[in-house]
């Protein structure tokens, strides 16, 4: 039974808000009481501070939701659309996210700690101060996403794409960057130590003041990429792309680069 509210409706299910727009009826109902709802049509329903802990949401339709935190510890999200919902400070640690719909959606500060995001579409996604520590991203679609200051400790971004997408200040640390696209992304004063970039594509990638310690570069192309200001010493570049890149102010100090 399908539902518009005009106004701003709002009920009370455990001291939480559930606010509705668009949505279906029977299914909201159904999420109330059992915490469970596959493929659902919940468009547009506000479920902020929802307490949905494993809760089973396979193929449901969230799109333009409301989900500020919402806890999401360890539910399934397999392949739900969450196009433009509003995730800010959700919880979702461990969820089973695998490719999910979050086009547009805004992560500001949520939880994605140990989550399965393979194969997920994030494009234009907002993950500002998001936490995506031990992730799994393979495969992921980030294009244009904004990552300012997002924590990506150990996350698994195997052939993600990340073209034109914003990661100043975010913490790479021994993230898993095999083959991962990187074009035109803005990197400036990331944390890529211990990283593992092998064979990834940073073609005129922005690495101003980007910390590259130990991290390791085999098959990578950074042709005309900004290096200015960043700490290159110590790293093996041999048979490494970085024709016409920028090298301003960059130190090369024990650095190998042969071929």
């Amino acid at each position: 039974m399908k539902h518009t509210i005009l106004g701003v409706g709002c009920l009370l299910l455990m001291g939480l808000s559930w606010q509705v727009g668009a949505y279906d009826e029977d299914d909201l109902e159904k999420l109330k009481a059992t915490g469970n709802c596959v493929r659902c049509d919940l468009t547009g329903a506000h479920v902020t501070k929802a307490y949905l802990f494993r809760a089973n949401l396979f193929r449901a339709n969230l799109t333009l939701a409301n989900l500020t935190l919402a806890n999401l510890t360890l539910a399934n999200l397999t392949k739900a659309n969450l196009t433009g919902a509003n995730l800010t400070e959700a919880n979702v640690y461990k969820a089973n996210l695998t490719g999910v719909y979050l086009i547009e959606a805004d992560l500001t500060r949520a939880d994605l700690g140990s989550a399965n995001l393979t194969g997920a579409n994030l494009g234009e996604a907002n993950l500002k101060r998001a936490n995506l520590k031990w992730a799994d991203l393979t495969g992921a679609n980030l294009t244009e996403a904004n990552l300012f200051k997002a924590t990506l400790k150990g996350a698994d971004l195997t052939n993600a794409n990340l073209t034109d997408a914003s990661l100043v200040r975010s913490v790479l640390t021994g993230a898993t960057l095999h083959g991962t696209m990187f074009g035109r992304a803005d990197l400036s004063e990331a944390d890529l130590s211990d990283a593992e970039l092998t064979g990834s594509n940073l073609q005129q990638a922005i690495l101003r003041k980007t910390k590259l310690a130990r991290a390791k570069l085999t098959g990578s192309n950074f042709s005309g990429a900004d290096f200015s200001s960043s700490k290159l010493s110590g790293l093996n570049l041999d048979g490494i792309d970085i024709s016409a890149a920028n090298l301003t102010d960059v130190d090369l100090s024990t650095t190998s680069l042969v071929g």
